[in-house]
């Protein structure tokens, strides 16, 4: 079952209550990272009290999720990072975990009156965030897609998100006029070249916010299972060591994009910035892509992510990283 509004209280109640007693941080300093009033931190704060969330030690398990929270934010130097609680008997409802605070973490941008560009990648879980979303009339805003509409078969894309984003929003959308992938250098360059595809193209790159999904590479990816690769290019990227991508753009384990031009140089998806100043969010769980997300964080391709924990202490543990208590590592160990 999906998690209950109660549920999303305690959780949030216990992150601020571990960041108050646990990490030091004042109402104040919990307020502004959390985006919400001081008084509602100082609700919330006396509801993880009243419920004895607060002991000695945080008793709600949300506890690991923000000690997570804090490693990866300061290991990667994250503007954000929001881990959702795993637990293996609802795996079932992890989608919809991430895809409630992943809403939570993207209305706080779509909620500015000033106008601003969204570009949008693509991916299963990024259209369960955006189906979270309540709606918010922002006519003022612009969404584009970063990758295009259709696989090379001419069947469409089944997570193109921009649509689904103006419909929440009232604003309006730009869809890429490409194939995600083509058979020739020759095919790409005509299609890139085109000044259709060169507007949208232009609106991508003033983007103030990037919001990505992260795929894993081996046989039933994304990739393939959506029909924008075959299993023979699957095998491909594998041989060149790609262990994960986002919009078709495929990197190795530290981040870099893999040495092979006969996959990228037909790509006509648009890269997203790496390094950059403007918020670049990844929404990604489940623990068997926890290296392709590490590998986005190594390489500077996000600087904001939302997952679970079992994916999230992967990651830190493959790091070295320390996280939480002797208790609550064990606890999250154990997780599938």
């Amino acid at each position: 079952m999906p998690p209950t509004k109660e549920a999303d209280k305690l959780d949030q109640a216990a992150r601020i209550a571990w960041l108050y007693y646990v990490a030091g941080k004042t109402q104040q300093q919990i307020a502004a990272a959390l985006h919400i009033s001081r008084q509602t931190a100082q609700r919330l704060l006396g509801v993880a009290v009243e419920r004895n969330l607060v002991n000695v030690r945080l008793s709600h398990r949300i506890s690991s999720c923000a000690a997570l929270e804090e490693t990866l934010r300061s290991h990667y130097k994250l503007r954000l990072c929001e881990v959702v609680p795993f637990d293996a008997d609802e795996i079932d409802s992890l989608q919809a975990k991430i895809a409630i605070t992943g809403a939570w973490v993207m209305e706080r941008f779509l909620s500015s009156e000033q106008p601003i560009i969204g570009a949008l990648g693509t991916g299963q879980t990024l259209k369960a965030v955006i189906g979270r979303l309540p709606v918010l009339r922002r006519p003022q805003h612009r969404f584009v897609n970063l990758v295009g509409t259709f696989a090379r078969d001419g069947s469409s894309n089944l997570y193109d998100v921009a649509f689904s984003m103006a419909e929440k929003t009232g604003s309006r959308y730009y869809l890429l006029p490409a194939p995600l992938l083509v058979s020739t250098v020759e095919e790409r360059l005509s299609w890139c070249d085109h000044d259709l595809y060169k507007t949208v193209a232009g609106i991508a790159a003033k983007a103030d916010v990037t919001f990505i999904g992260i795929g894993h590479i081996a046989p039933g990816c994304p990739l393939e299972r959506d029909g924008y690769i075959s299993r023979q290019e699957v095998r491909r990227l594998q041989q060149a060591r790609a262990i994960g991508e986002t919009s078709g753009w495929a990197w190795d384990s530290s981040g870099e994009l893999i040495d092979l031009p006969a996959y990228h140089d037909k790509l006509t998806s648009i890269l997203p910035p790496r390094h950059s100043k403007n918020p670049v969010i990844a929404f990604a769980g489940g623990k068997y892509k926890w290296e392709a997300v590490r590998a986005a964080l190594r390489g500077r391709w996000i600087n904001g992510l939302v997952t679970d924990e079992s994916c999230a202490f992967a990651i830190a543990d493959s790091e070295g990283l320390t996280v939480g208590s002797t208790a609550e590592i064990e606890a999250v160990k154990g997780l599938p």
